[in-house]
């Protein structure tokens, strides 16, 4: 549609977050619910075929897929939106827990990669009041992977150097700290 390798733009990752910077709000809201999308029709696969496997196992086939693209020389996104998109199957309450979260961690910080991080890391803990072994687990996996991909994130966290939301409490402090 706008005929550029966001990759090659902004932070040169694929996912949500570069699109809303490099092509704006329209594009990055597509790029959320088609990640999102993708981990949602997969982790539907079960119910739709009759099979009995496990929502998030399938699930993290369309994480993975996402995160090393075979057709983008395995280069893709950081496998935030789509995880959502998976538990949004498996468990609509985990669902909007781990939302909550994030909402809540992003306009504290104003910064995405902390809310996503953060996030993760706050869904793997609450997992385990869930009484769900496999819950627990693929949140503890995907967990450690959000953590992987976001490794130049964190490296500009501690700079100081993260790129911010224009909004929140992150972003006011930042701004008030500027002037």
């Amino acid at each position: 549609f706008y005929n550029k390798d966001i990759r090659n733009y902004g932070s040169g990752n694929m996912g949500t977050t570069n699109t809303f910077r490099v092509l704006g709000k329209k594009a990055g809201i597509v790029v959320l619910l088609m990640d999102m999308l993708k981990g949602t029709i997969t982790a539907c696969l079960p119910f739709i075929f009759h099979v009995n496997v496990s929502v998030l196992l399938i699930g993290l086939s369309a994480i993975l897929g996402h995160v090393f693209p075979i057709f983008a020389g395995f280069r893709g996104g950081k496998a935030v939106a789509t995880s959502v998109g998976v538990l949004l199957v498996y468990n609509p309450l985990f669902f909007t827990i781990a939302w909550a979260i994030f909402i809540i961690t992003l306009y504290i910080s104003s910064m995405v990669s902390v809310a996503s991080m953060l996030g993760f890391t706050l869904v793997s803990i609450i997992s385990l009041f869930f009484n769900d072994r496999v819950l627990t687990i693929v949140a503890i996996v995907l967990t450690i992977f959000v953590f992987a991909r976001h490794w130049k994130n964190i490296e500009r966290i501690k700079n100081g150097t993260e790129n911010m939301v224009p909004f929140g409490l992150g972003y006011r402090r930042r701004q008030k700290n500027t002037k």
